[in-house]
Formats: C-alpha cells, sequence, structure tokens
C-alpha cells in the first residue's frame, strides 16, 4: 500500500520519467531526470510517495507504458496532489491520452509541475490550454522526426548502407573505438564500442555458411537449432537460438548481400557478402516451400514418420509411430488411427535395405539430379539487379507525381513477376541433390549411417515414396510375420 499522506501535512507528489529513442530531455537518462524531479520536489518541500519509470518506451508510438497506467490508477486514488516530471513530453505525445490525463487531474485536484517548463494547473482553462499546446507542438515534433528518419533510411537502404538497428547476426567487426549509448537496461548512458557494419565477424559469417549448407543438404531448421546449442552459439542480444531466430536468420537478403527497404529487395548492399546469392535463394525457396512438411512437436526418431503414407484403401494420409494401445513395440499408425500397426524398427530396416541396394548398383548415377553448372548464375544476377533497378526508377517518378498510380501499380507487378522468375532459377542452380553424398559412394551403407536421421529423411523425400499398404494376416512364406511385400516403393527418379 503506498503512502497517501505525510507527517505535517506535507503536499504528496509523485514523480513519472520515461525515456525512449527520440531522446528529448537533452538525452537523460530517468535516473537523471529522476535527480532533477527529487531537487524540484525537494525546493518545494513535497514528500515524493512514488516514483513511476518507463524506461525506453515512445509516447507516440502507442506502446502500452505500464508504470504510466499505473500511475493514473493510484492517482485515482488519492495516492498524491503532484505530478512531477522533467518536461510534459516525458508524459504525453497522444491527444486522447492527454485529454484522459486533464479529465483525471480536474476530477482528483492534481497538478503538474515539469522540471522544464514549469507548472501547468491543468483545473483552468488556461491550464488546460497550455498543456494542450505542448502536446501539439510535441506530436508534431514527433511525426517530423518519423518522416526524416524513414527518408534517411531509405537513402541509405537505396546507397547500400547499414540502417541501423540490432546487429544482424554474421556482421560488426568492433574498430577500436567507442561511442555512447543508452544502456537499454538502465537508461543510463555508457560506452559502447563502435562496430563496422560493412564486415564480417570471421566466426559468425562461417556459421551462417555451415547453416546454408547444411540447409541445402536436407537438415532441418531443428537440427540447427540444436548445433547452436551444442556449440555455445547465442544471438546477437546473447540470448540461446530458438527455431524463430534460425528461420529469419537463414532468411535475411543481407546474408547475400542485398539491400532491403520495407520488405522490397533495393540494390547491392556495401557489406561483405556472406553467403553465395544463389545458395540464399535456394534456401529460401525451401523454407517458403508450401509442400515442406515438418513433424510438429518433438524431434522425429523415426525414418518414415510422417514421410510413409497409409495404403488402407484410398486413406490420403501419413503414418506416425505410437506404442499405445498395448502395443509391446513401437509401431507405424495412421494419423486417423484406423487399422493395425506395422513394426516401426523392422519397417525402416526394409526401407534403408531398399534404398541402399538401389543406390549401390551401377546405373545409381541416372537417379541424380542434372548438374547446375550449366545455368549462368552471374547473368541471373545481372538480370535481377537491372530489375530491381527498374523498380527503383517507378518508385522515383510515381513519388515525384511524374507517374499515375495505374501504370505505376501494373510496372511493379510485372517487375516483381520477373524478378520472382529469376529468383527460382537461382535457388534451382544452387539446391543441393541429398543423393549426391550417397551415389557412388565406396560403402553406401556405412554412408548413409553417416548422413544421421535429418539426411537420411532427406534422401528419402528425394528419391522414393513408400506406402504401407494392408498386411497379409498369419505366418509368411520365409517364416516370419512380417509382410515385406505390404511396404510398396515408388521411385520418384530413374
Amino acid at each position: 500500500m503506498k503512502t497517501t499522506q505525510t507527517a505535517g501535512g506535507r503536499t504528496r507528489a509523485v514523480i513519472y520519467v520515461r525515456i525512449s529513442q527520440d531522446r528529448t530531455g537533452a538525452g537523460l537518462g530517468v535516473d537523471r531526470q529522476r535527480e532533477d524531479c527529487e531537487a524540484l520536489a525537494e525546493r518545494r518541500g513535497w514528500d515524493v510517495v512514488e516514483v513511476y519509470i518507463d524506461n525506453d518506451v515512445s509516447a507516440f508510438s502507442g506502446k502500452l507504458r505500464k508504470d504510466y497506467r499505473r500511475m493514473l490508477a493510484d492517482l485515482d486514488q488519492g495516492t498524491a496532489t503532484v505530478v512531477i516530471a522533467w518536461h510534459t513530453d516525458r508524459l504525453h505525445r497522444s491527444p486522447l491520452e492527454l485529454e484522459e490525463y486533464i479529465n483525471l487531474c480536474e476530477r482528483r485536484g492534481v497538478t503538474t509541475q515539469t522540471v522544464q517548463a514549469g507548472e501547468l494547473d491543468l483545473s483552468t482553462p488556461s491550464g488546460r490550454m497550455t498543456a494542450r499546446i505542448h502536446g501539439a507542438v510535441a506530436r508534431q515534433e514527433s511525426e517530423h522526426k518519423g518522416e526524416r528518419v524513414a527518408r534517411a533510411r531509405r537513402q541509405k537502404a537505396l546507397a547500400g548502407e547499414w540502417m541501423g538497428g540490432i546487429r544482424p547476426f554474421g556482421w560488426g567487426v568492433p574498430t577500436g573505438e567507442t561511442k555512447k549509448k543508452i544502456d537499454r537496461k538502465t537508461g543510463e548512458e555508457v560506452d559502447a564500442p563502435e562496430l563496422d557494419m560493412m564486415k564480417a565477424v570471421p566466426e559468425e559469417a562461417e556459421a551462417l555458411r555451415h547453416w546454408t549448407d547444411e540447409m541445402l543438404s536436407g537438415a532441418s531448421i531443428r537440427s540447427l537449432v540444436k548445433w547452436c546449442a551444442d556449440k555455445g552459439v547465442l544471438t546477437t542480444r546473447g540470448n540461446p537460438v530458438t527455431h524463430t531466430d534460425m528461420r529469419d536468420m537463414l532468411m535475411r537478403p543481407r546474408n547475400a548481400g542485398i539491400a532491403v527497404y520495407r520488405g522490397e529487395e533495393v540494390g547491392r548492399g556495401q557489406w561483405e557478402p556472406i553467403v553465395d546469392e544463389a545458395k540464399y535463394r535456394a534456401v529460401v525457396a525451401i523454407l517458403k516451400n508450401p509442400e515442406r512438411r515438418t513433424v510438429r512437436g518433438n524431434q522425429p526418431k523415426w525414418l518414415g514418420s510422417m514421410l510413409y503414407r497409409c495404403g488402407r484403401g484410398d486413406c490420403p494420409h501419413f503414418v506416425y509411430v505410437t506404442q499405445s494401445g498395448g502395443r509391446s513395440y513401437p509401431s507405424y499408425r495412421c494419423q486417423t488411427g484406423h487399422g493395425g500397426g506395422r513394426r516401426a524398427e523392422t519397417t525402416d530396416q526394409y526401407v534403408e535395405d531398399t534404398i541402399v541396394e538401389r543406390l549401390s548398383r551401377d546405373d545409381a548415377h541416372d537417379l541424380l539430379l542434372p548438374s547446375p553448372g550449366a545455368v549462368d548464375v552471374s547473368g541471373l544476377q545481372a538480370e535481377a539487379e537491372a530489375i530491381r533497378g527498374r523498380m527503383r526508377d517507378l518508385g522515383g517518378l510515381f513519388g515525384a507525381g511524374q507517374l499515375e498510380l495505374a501504370p505505376f501499380t501494373e510496372g511493379m507487378d510485372t517487375a516483381r513477376a520477373q524478378l520472382e522468375g529469376v529468383t527460382v532459377q537461382l535457388a534451382q542452380a544452387a539446391t543441393a541433390d541429398p543423393l549426391a553424398a550417397l551415389v557412388g559412394a565406396p560403402d553406401v551403407r556405412a554412408a548413409w549411417k553417416a548422413l544421421g536421421l535429418d539426411r537420411q529423411r532427406a534422401v528419402l523425400r528425394a528419391a522414393v515414396e513408400v506406402t504401407l499398404k494392408t498386411p497379409r494376416p498369419g505366418r509368411m512364406p520365409d517364416g516370419g510375420y512380417f509382410d515385406y511385400e505390404a511396404v510398396v516403393f515408388a521411385w520418384k527418379r530413374g
């Protein structure tokens, strides 16, 4: 419970401090704002009963300011009769927010005192007018600043320069110099190392190239996240790499030296590309492929989980492994739950034997995809750059009022479609064939075992579709009970 009265009838006051990216208030951190506000309270002989702090939250952005909302609730309960802030723009930059504050202050007899702008008595018409003028000026400053920032960011993007923000994984080599920075946790100004965002960090660049090659060889994002955990690789914020982090890092156009503004590719960046553009395009194509199936939940432990098809009647579903229903061993069972199960270990071993046997034959090379070497990657990249140039020109003409909306939209749609076609060809040029690691190997089975489950599943997807038909009952001709003839292979190649 907060103090609502003080000894000797002294005036009860609360302090509100906030810092945001616009740094109004001469770049003051919240601690120095607080010191100035406390000094003002001391001079006036007021007792400060509570301090509310919103650090790194803009009043203009509309984001929730938790301590500000808590202050309003406390003032409505009579906690204090004075609010102290460093400046009025620390309190509001939204007219709606200001009107809510005015109504509360008028209802509860609360006055506002600022270090920089003096007193605002919101119980009087002149005080309310002054507050509204301050609010209008602050909002205009924020809007004007937003326009300047947007123009500056666009100009930097078109010039292929670093636009600022959180350091992207892979870039930012320390220059040996420092710069002043506001600490996000404390709001204090601190010395931070100056980074060259045009240069790649060697160990991070190597990780990006490794992830890209692994994805092109059939690895999953889940396996790459585990790789990061095993290696102790963290994000640039110092957090463990999540599934979303990994996907975002792999799909970042900056990896291939491509500059982007508001989601549109606008040209080449001036920074060092880490990943070959064709490989980058291929990874993006893989991750965006709507037919790409991933197993939700735990990491798959079986070769055919959600890859083998159910062959009962016309069932279109896939099977997964379960040990429920009183089974004494893991079995493949249809997603719909109908029919019996097929012993998972025996099924997977049979599928493995069949794939290894097929890829060990003399004609196994016939199964490989055509070599991408005939694709003119440099020519495709030049064509893509020319298309981006046309898009920039169209945007410039439209912005200058020299092109109407209809032809601008038509031209941009055509350019995007052409760029997408080039992107698809670049992706195809760099896509690795999962079978390449097996065909021609001295010992195909040993090569298969060395792949790991993710890569084995990629080979299965690429080479063959396996369907588990309803098995025959009873003992089979070989004396066992597993019906190998009910495991049907439909080869996708050769």
